[in-house]
């Protein structure tokens, strides 16, 4: 277990699922998945989610895998932190948290999708590519009426890198220093 700024953070399990299901349903405007998409994170995907607890509550989530087509990414699918832990730069620890792992070696890019009205994972998106001084390339992925049949808004891809191994020292300890 990783500690960082009084959270634990660590792998996700299947008896877990439930906490997460509860922790994004209270983060609006994040979608809702299945409890069993919730489920299969916790399990097939584990080593690319990540949890953060304080005190035995889980106040943090990210989940997250290696597409096999861009196998030098890590796509960021959702990024959920409980009303009381915001403020406390939780998500970037998380996300670098993650990178640092033995599964993401070899990542160097960090890719993920946000709507346009979406602004707090917006600015920690972009606070990451500019504390890993590299560059954000944003296109649209999912169209509002092509991909959604106009029921949501469009997904914008977020891709972010190269990112430097030096940069992600400095962001824990930058993250960890703001608390």
């Amino acid at each position: 277990m990783n500690e960082s700024a009084g959270f634990q953070f660590r792998r996700p399990n299947p008896k877990d699922g439930p906490a997460v299901t509860a922790l994004i349903a209270s983060c609006p405007p994040l979608d809702r998945n299945s409890a069993y998409c919730n489920l299969l994170q916790c399990t097939h995907f584990a080593d690319h989610c990540i949890i953060a607890e304080r005190e035995g509550r889980i106040l943090g989530w990210v989940s997250g895998y290696r597409p096999p087509s861009d196998p030098d990414a890590l796509f960021v699918w959702q990024v959920a932190v409980a009303a009381d832990a915001r403020g406390q730069r939780l998500a970037g620890r998380m996300i670098a948290a993650l990178l640092d792992r033995p599964q993401a070696q070899g990542v160097s890019h960090l890719i993920t999708t946000v709507t346009a009205d979406n602004r707090p994972s917006r600015a920690m998106f972009e606070g990451l590519a500019r504390k890993w001084a590299t560059a954000l390339v944003e296109e649209p992925l999912f169209d509002r009426e092509t991909h959604f049949a106009g029921a949501h808004a469009t997904e914008w891809q977020l891709r972010i890198g190269p990112i430097p191994a030096s940069g992600l020292a400095q962001t824990r300890h930058h993250l960890d220093q703001e608390v």
